[in-house]
């Protein structure tokens, strides 16, 4: 998508006018049969009304008023999905928007919804050409947004469709080895230092949740190292983003039904995709902050010599796990990632993961589970993102009771608990790992969607992209030199 302002007094063919008030409805250029249409449309709460001029059409939005600054924002972008299907619906290339009064931050949130909203994945259709959408234009006119607004948006869409591409690719083409090749990629496109970690050095580093989750596989596990440090990073301690980078899924010997459960189990991964795109947007930004991505990587398979329920394993730091449910893999490979931060010394470790049901049944595709060893302003200030580009996060608790769920007999812990708070005892074993402040986010509810919501299209949704990459440019603004400072 090419984003770009205005250079012309002369407005292009197919207009698209952002009316924040009624009252703002003078300063359209509208004839006056024009003008008694759109306001009795408006009167009657149409939020979207089509001017057709038979040569050209314009489209007018407005927005319900809202309380929150944050909804309303949501709204516009919303909005601006609705807009690019009207787009694409009437097979323009190009689309000019204008907002009045001139604002800011509503252009720029229905830029993105109609950005993110136009996103395809037609890589394997033969009928591709035809299938793609016609819009490949965004014209913004207005003074308010900066060319630099524009560039930021336009790395954060395409880092956002670029983790999306992750996730929706196939395990036949993406496996571990093809997945830590494509993220060494994306690193040396911006300056990020990479190194991807083999089997044998996986070996060699004791990861025996990794390779245990890989027993299974004919293709070997990865463990990927991302490093941003600019010259002089505000923080002493790095950030470090650990995701959970399961390429498939099939859960093992516990194996999954299929129907919407191991079918779409490609998405295991997409906690890795996000934390992988929001350090590439992190570094093309060049925020000031020094940040470190773990991305532990493997499909999790039933063949060969797969573990079984009953095994134990050792992880890196020396504590036994009771296996007793393959398919509760993910925390395996993230125990050995969360040992590994250590060596950092980290200021923050947020982790990502599809991590369990549990968590989608208790939040649906409208919520991130989030848990945490310290409540405090770090975590105040994601939540703060979260709500700002709605993907908002809910607290989960981590209380010393829910220890007891992970207690294993001949073992330091296993690595399920029991039927009840599913999303918490993956947390408490995620905690055991950490010595450290530590957030984790459980997404697998809003990660891969079956239905497209508003401009979260169908399949991968790169969620956790656009709530890191606010989160540490609101940790930079803070911190004295960010990019908005």
């Amino acid at each position: 998508m090419i984003l770009t302002k205005s250079t012309s007094e002369i407005p292009q063919r197919n207009q698209i006018f952002l009316l924040k008030e009624i009252a703002d409805l003078p300063e359209l250029s509208l004839g006056q049969e024009e003008h008694i249409y759109l306001l009795d449309k408006l009167k009657n709460e149409q939020r979207l009304v089509e001017i057709n001029r038979f040569t050209s059409k314009l489209l007018i939005a407005t927005i319900p008023s809202f309380e929150v600054p944050n909804h309303a924002l949501e709204a516009w972008r919303r909005k601006g999905n609705e807009a690019a299907l009207w787009a694409r619906e009437n097979k323009f290339e190009s689309i000019e928007i204008t907002a009045f009064p001139e604002n800011p931050e509503i252009i720029l949130a229905f830029a993105e919804g109609a950005i993110l909203g136009n996103y395809q994945f037609l890589k394997y259709n033969s009928k591709a050409d035809k299938m793609r959408t016609s819009l490949s234009e965004i014209i913004i006119n207005g003074k308010s947004v900066s060319d630099k607004d524009l560039e930021q948006l336009s790395i954060l869409t395409n880092a956002v469709f670029r983790a999306r591409d992750l996730v929706n690719e196939p395990v036949i083409s993406l496996n571990a080895e093809k997945f830590s090749s494509i993220l060494e990629q994306m690193s040396l496109e911006v300056g990020i230092h990479s190194e991807v970690l083999g089997k044998d050095q996986i070996e060699a580093l004791g990861m025996g949740g990794l390779l245990a989750v890989n027993k299974g596989s004919v293709d070997p596990p990865t463990f990927t190292i991302m490093e941003w440090k600019p010259e002089k990073p505000l923080n002493r301690q790095p950030i470090v983003l650990v995701g959970k980078g399961v390429v498939f899924d099939t859960g093992g010997l516990s194996l999954k039904p299929t129907a919407k459960s191991m079918d779409y189990m490609k998405c295991d991964m997409a906690g890795g995709a996000a934390v992988a795109a929001a350090i590439f947007v992190a570094a093309s930004y060049k925020l000031p902050l020094h940040l470190v991505t773990l991305v532990p990587a493997t499909d999790n398979r039933p063949g060969g010599n797969a573990i079984t329920p009953g095994d134990v394993i050792t992880i890196s730091n020396g504590a036994t796990v009771e296996v007793l449910n393959t398919d509760a893999e993910g925390r395996l490979i993230l125990a050995d990632a969360l040992c590994y931060a250590k060596k950092y010394n980290p200021m923050l470790v947020i982790d990502l993961a599809t991590l369990t049901g549990s968590a989608a049944m208790t939040l649906g595709i409208h919520g991130i589970a989030a848990m945490s060893n310290q409540w405090g302003d770090l975590f105040d200030l994601l939540k703060k993102a979260g709500e700002r580009v709605n993907e908002r996060i809910v607290e989960l608790p981590l209380w010393e009771e829910y220890d007891e769920m992970i207690k294993s007999s001949i073992a330091d812990m296993k690595n399920i608990g029991g039927g009840e708070a599913g999303a918490i005892s993956a947390g408490k074993f995620l905690q055991r790992f950490t010595d450290y402040p530590w957030i984790h986010l459980d997404i697998a509810g809003p990660a891969f969607l079956h239905a497209a919501d508003h401009y979260r299209t169908v399949g991968g949704t790169a969620t956790g992209v656009r709530l890191l990459t606010d989160f540490l440019r609101l940790l930079a603004d803070g911190m004295g030199t960010g990019p908005n400072s």
